[in-house]
């Protein structure tokens, strides 16, 4: 993941959407590595590598995401389609859009 994409994804993060929220997104991206974001009360933070137990694993491609946050890729489209593959508490991955909602 380039550290313009972190950048964005903290800039576009929504602490009073992440209140009382305990969960770690593992992200896997065929083109960029794997990645992961822990939200933690309000807080965000981004790390590369893979997390020994996150809330939910997306596999994907970093453009699929970039596509999924702002909002011009439907997330639960791509996921039927094959473009977005999740697993744990796949529900968490609902909750992106509202976690870093596009300006």
């Amino acid at each position: 993941m380039s550290d313009a994409t972190i950048d964005k994804l903290q800039r576009r993060f929504d602490p009073e959407a992440a209140s009382g929220m305990h969960e770690v997104f593992q992200f896997h991206f065929a083109d960029a590595g794997d990645h992961y974001l822990v939200v933690d009360d309000g807080t965000l933070e981004v790390h590369a590598g893979e997390h020994a137990d996150p809330s939910v694993s997306l596999s994907m491609s970093s453009e699929t995401l970039r596509g999924v946050m702002s909002g011009e890729i439907n997330g639960m489209s791509a996921f039927m389609t094959g473009k977005l593959k999740a697993t744990g508490n796949v529900m968490l991955a609902t909750q992106l859009t509202r976690l870093f909602p596009g300006h």
